[in-house]
């Protein structure tokens, strides 16, 4: 069957020019000239998503959207925003609203219809995936479902070497999909000093820190190497939680299993001697993070010092006590492992 579409639209040619549009790629179509009459139609026909204008007499698009929101009936519908206001603040209200798009007039035909897929699409993935639907509870899967909504329907950021990705104490607006790259996590002490709290992998989701939005972000996201992620927004993410218990389990088992390495991670920094917390670092990037632990180690002698916890001196001549007892290798400012067994025992 055929997706429906409410059009809402002022303008009777834009409004008769898009039906047949739509019609043509085998949408059924419902139009309303006004807001009222759209809110109405909305409640009795129920679309399968809506496309609306945001100037309109009677009700405003944004009023028509709002009115949809109290009703248990009609809140989920997809509701694309179509406006000739294309100035950033109004783009912005109407995604902060919730709407799941904003097109600006005139409008690609192709683009419209892009978008209409996608959010059709998205929204028949939440409903598959509804608590108690029957998917495999098994956590690697539920959790490369997350993976693979993220790549599907998020937004593809390409972040350069050191460049930040969201900042402490910033609202936690974003959630991110670690897609190619290396990042490291941190917070800054009273004396401005990089406190290392994680170095998230590719396949790693990052910046989610509450169920209650708007929260602010506890630590600064930076990349150490060109870094490929995909975002979507905290509300979205919250949302796949809710609507599936058995995602919910595996994220939280993922978070604690985080939580664990991190314990064990500060346990090695306050006792172990500055040499193990040297090999202990190099062998978590060299084993956790690089695909292939046989590649050089391309990390900044100050960012490993940091997360090791100890000066980029001490790294330094650590390292050298390394290379000359032959258990690694250094080319530059790459570093290479020779002998994982010999670090694992070292003391």
């Amino acid at each position: 069957m055929d997706a429906s579409i409410l059009l809402i639209e002022d303008d009777p040619i834009l409004a008769e020019n898009t039906k047949e549009l739509l019609e043509l790629s085998r949408y059924h179509v419902y139009t309303a000239l006004n807001g009222k009459d759209g809110l109405q139609m909305a409640r009795e026909k129920v679309p399968d998503l809506i496309v609306s204008d945001i100037m309109m007499p009677q009700l405003d698009g944004y009023q028509v959207y709002e009115a949809l929101q109290r009703s248990n009936q009609t809140r989920g519908i997809p509701f694309i925003f179509l406006s000739a206001k294309a100035d950033p603040a109004d783009v912005r209200k109407g995604m902060n609203l919730g709407a799941d798009d904003y097109i600006t007039k005139p409008f690609r035909e192709e683009d419209l219809i892009l978008a209409i897929e996608r959010r059709l699409a998205k929204h028949a993935w939440f409903k598959k995936h509804e608590l108690k639907n029957g998917l495999d509870t098994k956590s690697g899967s539920e959790l490369e479902e997350l993976r693979e909504h993220f790549r599907s329907y998020g937004t593809q950021v390409e972040v350069a070497k050191h460049e930040e990705i969201y900042w402490e104490n910033r609202n936690a607006s974003n959630v991110y999909l670690i897609s190619e790259g290396l990042i490291k996590t941190y917070r800054l002490d009273e004396h401005g000093k990089e406190l290392i709290t994680g170095i998230p992998k590719k396949g790693e989701v990052i910046g989610f820190y509450s169920f209650n939005p708007p929260c602010i972000y506890p630590e600064t996201a930076e990349a150490l190497e060109n870094t490929v992620l995909y975002k979507i927004s905290t509300e979205e993410f919250v949302q796949l939680l809710l609507n599936n218990q058995d995602l919910t389990v595996a994220f939280a088992q993922l978070l604690n299993d985080h939580l664990s390495i991190l314990k064990t991670h500060l346990l090695d920094m306050a006792y172990s001697s500055v040499l193990k917390k040297t090999t202990n670092t190099i062998l978590q990037f060299a084993e956790e993070i690089q695909e292939d632990p046989e590649q050089f180690i391309k990390v900044s002698r100050s960012d490993l010092a940091s997360v090791a916890g100890i000066s980029t001196e001490s790294f330094i001549r650590s390292l050298s006590l390394l290379r000359k007892e032959g258990l690694i290798e250094i080319v530059g400012r790459n570093i290479k492992i020779l002998d994982h067994q010999k670090l694992h025992a070292i003391k």
